[in-house]
């Protein structure tokens, strides 16, 4: 007998309980986290997904996982890619020390 697959994004909570979401940055920071992702995954020379696509698919996750996506194993942002300027590479900049300082009060809370 067959097994169904499951889209495995449905179950994922977006939002952390309160006051964490909040005391994270709400929407601002999904916002924020979400355009950086959908920066990184297009380049300037163009990629078959669309910045919109993007965006959207980051937007299901909770900011803790989108912050973990922009810092190396230590806890330390990533490098940002080259590609990246003008807006694009301030925004990064913020998301890079945001998602730092989310990753070291979320472990402090004991959250994912």
């Amino acid at each position: 007998m067959p097994i169904g697959r499951v889209n495995a994004a449905k179950f994922i909570k977006r939002d952390l309980p309160e006051p964490h979401e909040t005391d994270f940055g709400g929407e601002e920071a999904h916002e924020l986290f979400n355009a950086f992702h959908a920066d990184i995954c297009c380049p300037p020379s163009g990629y078959s997904i669309s910045w919109d696509d993007w965006y959207a698919y980051a937007d299901q996750f909770p900011v803790t996982w989108k912050a973990d996506w922009f810092l190396e194993p230590g806890g330390e942002p990533k490098p940002i890619p080259a590609h990246l300027t003008g807006e694009a590479r301030e925004r990064a900049e913020r998301a890079g020390t945001h998602a730092a300082w989310v990753r070291r009060e979320a472990h402090r809370r004991g959250l994912r």
